[in-house]
């Protein structure tokens, strides 16, 4: 077994391939009840972010100051409207878009590039190994927070920027983590007969030991998706966020905190409410596949 707890396929190296396996985890996935939770909230707000906007068309683009600050319910608008007149449900919708798509492309990046360079780290060991950690722990040891906010601020954020800036700084767990399964897959008989029949390095690597430490790259790649969308949050909320009129959670909260004095409570809530629900069905969803992959709990 890996020590994502998933079982080795033998010559091929593969763990996802058997139907039972697939049963089971599905099996366990759904027994768990906050798993289950965090799936139907995901599912509502992407729902809500990408097919919202065709139910609930709004001008998100031009600025209507007559209509600025309502309450909701007031003049159609559910949630009210904006500082700047924009429909509050609408740019909830929008903004969610784009804290989405950021989130989920830079954490799925960070997970690829993390599971390649732990998984080369930890199979080829010896002195390449020591040189990339050390790099890595260097990385480590300066904030995450702290890197983002300076790259942010020099270059100009767009959505692509903002993944790859993201992507940057969260690349370092995932790789940590890959690095020590690999460590544990390289010394496993198929690795070693794979070795004999005169495998190389590469084929090891993404034949043997990334498959094979599937269930840790799944599970760490949902925690991965939620600590990006935490991130851009920060960054808007610093006014590092993609320039106007495109909008995302955090920047509406931080435009909303200044009216948080004359009680418009409607410019906070949405964005937070949405982000709050947003990282926890990912981290709910992370738990719960983590157990799925968890063979000594597919068999009880």
């Amino acid at each position: 077994m890996t020590a994502a707890g998933m079982p080795v396929a033998g010559g091929s190296g593969t763990a996802a391939g058997t139907p039972g396996l697939v049963r089971r985890t599905a099996a366990v996935f759904a027994r768990n009840k906050l798993a289950l939770l965090g799936t139907v909230i995901l599912a509502g707000l992407l729902a809500l972010c990408f097919l919202g906007p065709l139910l609930h068309p709004t001008d998100q683009v031009h600025t209507d100051l007559s209509q600025a600050n309502l309450a909701p319910g007031t003049g159609g608008h559910l949630l009210g409207t904006t500082d700047l007149g924009y429909d509050m449900l609408g740019r909830l919708m929008h903004g969610g878009r784009t804290s989405l798509e950021v989130g989920l492309a830079a954490g799925l990046l960070a997970t690829l590039f993390g599971t390649v360079y732990g998984a080369v780290a930890g199979y080829f060991g010896g002195w390449l190994d020591a040189a990339m950690m050390r790099i890595t722990d260097a990385a480590l040891a300066i904030p995450a927070l702290f890197l983002l906010v300076v790259v942010a601020a020099i270059v100009t954020p767009s959505k692509p920027v903002l993944v790859l800036i993201i992507a940057s700084v969260a690349w370092l767990s995932p790789a940590r983590l890959i690095r020590g399964e690999a460590l544990a897959l390289r010394s496993r008989d198929y690795v070693h007969a794979m070795r004999l029949m005169g495998g190389g390095g590469t084929r090891a690597v993404f034949r043997h030991i990334v498959p094979n430490a599937l269930g840790t790259v799944i599970v760490n790649a949902t925690f991965q998706i939620a600590d990006a969308i935490l991130y851009v949050a920060y960054l808007s909320f610093l006014g590092l966020s993609i320039p106007p009129p495109a909008a995302d959670w955090g920047s509406m909260l931080s435009a909303g905190i200044t009216y948080t004095q004359v009680g418009h409570w409607w410019l906070i809530f949405p964005p937070g409410i949405a982000i709050v629900l947003v990282v926890a069905a990912f981290n709910f969803i992370g738990d719960g596949l983590r157990d799925a992959f968890d063979v000594r709990l597919q068999k009880n």
